[in-house]
């Protein structure tokens, strides 16, 4: 075996590694998202809402768009009154990706365990654009979709 092909076998464990390891940004971004869950599961939505940046550009867009983060706040509010209907929520496949220095784009699934008398399960999946703000990684676009029930016959 040459020593170019001995090297590149050595190294390609190394290069797996390095890909692997999250950025610091992608661990900041992260952590955003997994508090913004144990708000939501200690039916603390006001502390929920902290992930995203208070400010009247943040859109969010799921069955209806709300513009402003009074609204979306409000939405949440109508939406999950009590703990009940709130649930307990998961995030899974969270993928960042960094656009720059200043944004980024998360993608994921989210599942909202409930009872069938608080609204039933829920499930789906989320975009996200984030932005980091002088309060730290901020969602400032959230286009989450909520996947219907399977039916059954």
């Amino acid at each position: 075996m040459n020593r170019l092909a001995l090297v590149l076998i050595l190294c390609m464990p190394l290069a797996a590694i390095a890909q692997s390891a999250p950025t610091p940004e992608t661990q900041a971004i992260t952590t955003v998202l997994n508090k913004s869950a144990d708000d939501w599961n200690r039916g603390d939505l006001d502390a929920f809402a902290t992930s995203y940046k208070n400010s009247t550009d943040v859109l969010f867009m799921g069955r209806t768009i709300q513009h402003g983060y009074d609204q979306m706040l409000a939405r949440y509010k109508a939406a999950y009154p009590t703990t009940a209907t709130m649930g307990t929520l998961s995030f899974t496949q969270l993928a960042v990706q960094p656009l720059d220095e200043h944004f980024a784009t998360v993608t994921g699934n989210f599942h909202l365990e409930r009872t069938a008398t608080a609204g039933g399960n829920a499930n789906g999946y989320f975009l996200l654009v984030v932005e980091q703000t002088p309060a730290g990684w901020k969602i400032i676009r959230d286009s989450t979709t909520v996947t219907p029930p399977p039916t059954t016959k």
